[in-house]
């Protein structure tokens, strides 16, 4: 009898089956609520306040004391890099908001949008802004869209912003007002910033610099391609082109 008994059928090895299902589950969820954190919104300041309570406190946890300047300041480092998230993703609501603010001027090909490394970027065609060789604006038929570009700058005021004046290769006429495409570029720079200005973007959130040929994106064997080159880049800057 006691030999039957220690034949006695031994279970299944492994997980019984249904532990696979609530496995599962329970990734789904996980992956839920990370999702749900990292999309939710984050008080900065908030998180400052709270780290600045555990700063020289020693926390105990299980066997293991996590020291402020150890593990837990690691922690604080990872947090703290969250505002740059959260200026990501304002410029690239930023983006969405540009593109519906100047579709009309998108669609006939006098205003572009998008984003690179330097941040959010709004491109002026300058054969629709300027005259031919010239840095005078056209104001009369650019006012609206400068306007918009200033409501848009003013509604992101924690950023810097830049303005970069571009041209083709095209040799200005030195006996005239440019005595080459350096100074025109920069001109044009320049006289964006003042309209900009005077509609209420604060001067100090701006740099601006004059490219000349140098930066194309285009090509310059075509007047189509030249015609992108002739270009003022109102930029929104990102949190590395400060």
């Amino acid at each position: 009898m006691a030999e039957r008994r220690r034949r006695k059928k031994c279970p299944p090895e492994g997980a019984p089956e249904w532990m696979t299902t609530y496995g599962d589950m329970v990734t789904l969820l996980l992956t839920f609520f990370v999702m749900m954190y990292t999309t939710a919104t984050v008080d900065g300041a908030k998180i400052q306040l709270i780290l600045a309570a555990f700063n020289g406190l020693g926390l105990r946890s299980g066997g293991t004391t996590l020291q402020a300047t150890g593990q837990l300041a690691d922690m604080g480092n990872t947090v703290m890099s969250l505002p740059s998230a959260q200026k990501g993703r304002a410029l690239d609501e930023a983006r969405k908001k540009a593109i519906s603010m100047f579709q009309p001027e998108i669609k006939t090909k006098k205003v572009q949008v998008k984003e690179d490394e330097r941040g959010l970027v709004i491109s002026l065609a300058a054969d629709a802004f300027f005259e031919p060789a010239s840095a005078e604006v056209r104001i009369e038929e650019s006012r609206d869209v400068l306007e918009r570009v200033s409501n848009l700058l003013i509604s992101m005021e924690d950023h810097k912003f830049r303005i970069e004046g571009h041209t083709d290769s095209t040799p200005t006429d030195p006996r005239g007002e440019w005595r080459t495409n350096w100074e025109l570029s920069t001109a044009r720079a320049t006289n964006v910033l003042h309209y900009l200005v005077d509609f209420g973007v604060s001067e100090e959130k701006f740099q601006v610099a004059g490219f000349a040929d140098t930066v194309p994106i285009a090509s310059e064997e075509t007047e189509e391609g030249r015609s992108y080159n002739r270009r003022v880049d109102i930029i929104v800057l990102s949190e590395g082109h400060l």
